[in-house]
């Protein structure tokens, strides 16, 4: 049986090679000729010994994902579909700028979390990605647009799972993508410029703070947890409280580093000044034990199934006027890639694959879109 090697970190494609019988700097040289230089055949590589690149083929291969289709923004962002087979396709969306370049990543198809704001919630959950689906969206990425810029140097700057699905919930294919992410030999990111966004699965936050404390948005979208029940069902397992104790926590495994809180806009539902100041109270209040964080205020995209709207601009910026007079660092995120649906809450819908079945289409989760601006650490924004 054969396997992919863009399923292992470093750490794991040494194991693999172990059991070819090969030493750890093989298993280093295949890393960055993968992740690196793009290869795709093992006669590409050619410092690796040739009894290697002979073995190689037998037990393994390279594999990305299969791009259905490609949509260019008059904004630059490009939106792929890939399918990842039984029916089910994911986006991934890349939002350049001028002293950056953002990839939105996806990490399952579906999500069973059920936010009311979100799109993805109301299609439900399919499966999660393998960590060969999760690294080649980026793989795919960077090479292709190296080759199309002519270009030999990184593309992709930053990196944010806030494309389609929970991310702590497919916690054990996560870890190792991103590994590969941060690993020098492959795409060499800082942690600061790989954000990880949570629905707030509280033991799993506490995990990934101990094995790999990348940054960290947060889902939160109300003051309380009457209101977060009703908005985020997974605050009826782990409620606010509980949750902002857990990014305390995260913040002593990542020093320096605030915390991001999306904010979803609703109008009438969770976006009055008695909303921020409820929220201003209970940020102060976590502030007390080390609690440092910014907030990214969301502008909603209705979806027929959410029975929601969006808030208007004037109480969207009273709002924030409210927190930043509190001293909470927030921002307002700018939608970006309208024109491809490629915007918040925009790419939820059916596809008609070349046959003429329908397949479900993959969608941002409301607010974890990659194409908008988001602050997502140490002060930088995509």
């Amino acid at each position: 049986m054969t396997v992919n090697l863009l399923h292992f970190d470093l750490e794991g494609l040494t194991a693999f090679c172990d059991q070819l019988g090969e030493k750890r700097f093989r298993a280093t040289q295949l890393f960055r000729w993968i992740h690196q230089k793009g290869a795709t055949e093992f006669d590409q590589m050619t410092d690796l010994a040739k009894s290697l690149r002979n073995k190689l083929p037998l037990s393994a291969y390279i594999e990305g994902l299969k791009a259905v289709s490609r949509q260019d923004s008059s904004d630059g962002s490009i939106k792929w579909l890939f399918d990842v087979g039984a029916g089910d396709v994911i986006e991934t969306v890349y939002i350049p700028e001028l002293d950056r370049a953002t990839l939105c990543i996806s990490s399952q198809a579906g999500c069973a979390v059920g936010c009311r704001f979100c799109s993805t919630g109301h299609q439900g959950f399919s499966r999660n990605l393998t960590t060969a689906e999760i690294v080649g969206q980026l793989w795919f990425v960077e090479h292709t647009l190296r080759r199309e810029l002519q270009r030999d140097e990184r593309i992709i700057s930053n990196v944010v799972m806030m494309g389609m699905g929970e991310p702590l919930q497919n916690y054990s294919q996560l870890l190792p993508a991103l590994r590969v992410m941060l690993n020098d030999h492959a795409y060499g990111l800082s942690r600061r410029r790989v954000t990880v966004s949570t629905s707030g699965v509280v033991p799993m936050m506490d995990r990934l703070a101990q094995d790999c404390p990348v940054a960290l948005a947060v889902s939160l979208h109300a003051p309380s947890d009457l209101l977060r029940d009703d908005l985020v069902p997974l605050n009826k397992k782990y409620p606010i409280d509980e949750l902002l104790q857990t990014c305390t926590r995260y913040q002593l495994a990542a020093p320096r580093d605030f915390i991001t809180f999306e904010y979803c806009m609703l109008e009438g539902v969770n976006d009055t000044l008695e909303h921020a100041r409820q929220l201003i109270v209970l940020i102060q209040k976590h502030a007390l034990n080390g609690l440092t964080c910014k907030f990214n205020l969301i502008p909603f995209n209705p979806f027929p199934a959410s029975g929601l709207k969006r808030s208007g601009m004037v109480a969207v910026t009273a709002f924030s006027k409210e927190l930043l007079d509190a001293g909470v660092v927030t921002t307002i995120r700018k939608t970006r890639g309208g024109d491809i649906d490629a915007a918040c809450g925009q790419l939820a819908g059916d596809v008609q694959d070349r046959t003429g079945a329908k397949q479900r289409m993959a969608s941002q989760r409301q607010g974890m879109l990659g194409g908008i601006k988001v602050v997502v650490a140490e002060g930088m924004s995509i």
